[in-house]
């Protein structure tokens, strides 16, 4: 099962990174690229333990429905969300923050199975991982950008 581990330093405080990782909004600006949309549950502000989020964007040429929920949660160190419903056998994304002096340090672990048996294997090695690994990689420099600009504002309204 392929792991991605991303680290983000971020020069802001850990409860801000916290919660735009948890932004909906901010996701939804963050994935342009994709043309996500928060279709059902959790659509907009911060998403919670319990809290579910179903995502309609278009990867890899298809357009699909995702939804994940949060499962684990512990403020403000760390989360995690698990597919519900959608493409991959399953998926979890956990989320790690720490505070290192002024900065945050925002670790990203997200482990997933994908469909299909050994095809799916194939397309892990071939293109998905890496595919995924720069999805998240946008996913983090929009968090950091807006968190380090006065932007996190209006987004934490």
């Amino acid at each position: 099962m392929p792991r991605i581990c991303l680290k983000t330093t971020i020069t802001a405080p850990i409860d801000i990174v916290f919660d735009l990782s948890r932004s909906i909004d901010l996701h939804t600006v963050s994935t342009k690229q994709t043309n996500e949309e928060a279709i059902a549950g959790k659509t907009s502000g911060l998403i919670g333990l319990g809290e579910s989020v179903t995502w309609r964007a278009k990867h890899l040429g298809f357009t699909q429905s995702l939804t994940s929920k949060v499962t684990d949660y512990n403020h403000p160190s760390f989360f995690a969300d698990e597919m519900a419903e959608g493409i991959f056998k399953r998926f979890r994304h956990e989320h790690h923050f720490e505070t290192e002096g002024n900065q945050t340090l925002m670790t990203d672990i997200f482990e997933y199975q994908s469909p299909f048996g050994i095809l799916g294997k194939l397309a892990d090695f071939i293109f998905l991982e890496n595919y995924l690994r720069s999805f998240l990689k946008k996913r983090n420099t929009a968090i950091k950008e807006v968190a380090e600009s006065d932007e996190w504002k209006k987004i934490l309204k």
